[in-house]
């Protein structure tokens, strides 16, 4: 025992002589033990607490991306509401622009159902006799023709179009002045009946309204050409025609009450007609209008076609529209004052 206390102590004397701040070495085991314990324990819980973060962030990023989509939604169906509302409000204001320029007076009416019968071709609108409707009154848009009234009733008014095998229309080939009779053959197409065989009739060709007993005004559009033909035995033309208003997108429509002070004449006639002789609509009278040759190479409405000899060396517009509407290429049109017609001023 005194060998041991004799050897022990130097060993005791040098741990005294250790600074403060160094640790016994005995305690660095335990001192090694708890820190990698207390490692452990903070990895544990450092990665349970961003696990929990992590785990809110996303209820509340959910919860974002929820509120956001619905206000997506929202923004989108009032997007869709003002578009909608625009649309109506361009249309609404050209009806008006067109009420306020016609001389026609018209009844506007609103379309609220279609025939669903495959056999007719109609459509409802709400107005009746209660407003004055009577039966084969016009009904147009601000387009073209789209029919006529064939069954009034108190508030509403049953409305054939013009694609209705029953419907008939006075047409005219604007471009030529070919008198036909615009018929209904399908849902979307219509044909020009007795047209002479000599007749200038082309493809893109526009038919207007003749204005008899001023039911339509006269020069309004009906339909464009889609295609001629030639039959060898027969005396007419086939023309099939197509409606220039799609009566299966109509919404607001007008009722001609009174169109005997209208008379659109060639407003609508195409811009490759107005170098055309005697196609310029604002022409006064003594003026000269464009040669033939300055129209468009691809469209060249011509009225008839001038006689090699004897043909005036010029002609005012009025003059030259003079051509009766039967007259073949062969045929020189005269500007004699008295055979000119009365026209609209």
């Amino acid at each position: 025992m005194l060998i041991g206390i004799v050897l022990a102590l130097p060993l005791i004397s040098i741990n005294m002589q250790q600074r403060p701040q160094e640790s016994h070495w005995l305690v660095k085991p335990f001192s090694m033990l708890g820190s990698a314990v207390s490692e452990t324990f903070y990895g544990f819980s450092h990665g349970v607490k961003d696990t929990t973060a992590m785990y809110l962030d996303l209820i509340n990023i959910k919860k974002q991306s929820e509120q956001l989509h619905s206000t997506n939604n929202e923004l989108q169906s009032r997007l869709n509401s003002m578009n909608e509302l625009q649309v109506e409000n361009d249309r609404l204001r050209g009806l008006l622009e067109f009420k306020q320029q016609t001389k026609m007076k018209l009844t506007s009416a609103q379309v609220i159902g279609r025939d669903l019968v495959i056999d007719h071709n109609t459509i409802t609108i709400n107005k009746g006799t209660q407003d004055g409707l009577k039966s084969g009154m016009a009904v147009i848009t601000t387009a073209g023709v789209l029919g006529y009234i064939f069954k009034p009733e108190p508030f509403t008014a049953h409305v054939m179009l013009i694609t209705d095998r029953y419907a008939v229309v006075d047409g005219i080939v604007q471009r030529t002045r070919a008198h036909g009779i615009v018929e209904g053959k399908s849902q979307t197409s219509c044909a020009l009946k007795y047209v002479e065989r000599t007749e200038d009739v082309k493809e893109g060709d526009l038919v207007v309204t003749g204005g008899l007993d001023n039911i339509f005004p006269k020069g309004f559009p009906v339909a464009i050409v889609e295609s001629v033909e030639r039959k060898t035995f027969s005396v007419s033309l086939k023309v099939d025609l197509r409606p220039v208003v799609d009566p299966y997108k109509v919404e607001e429509v007008f009722i001609i009450v009174d169109s005997s002070k209208e008379d659109f004449g060639d407003k609508y006639a195409p811009q490759a007609a107005t170098g055309v002789e005697g196609a310029v609509p604002n022409a006064t009278p003594g003026t000269e209008a464009p040669p033939v040759n300055q129209a468009s190479p691809t469209h060249t409405p011509t009225l008839a076609k001038p006689a090699t000899t004897g043909a005036a060396p010029a002609a005012s517009p009025a003059a030259s529209s003079a051509v009766t509407p039967k007259a073949t290429p062969k045929e020189t049109p005269k500007a004699s004052p008295a055979t000119k017609p009365q026209e609209n001023p």
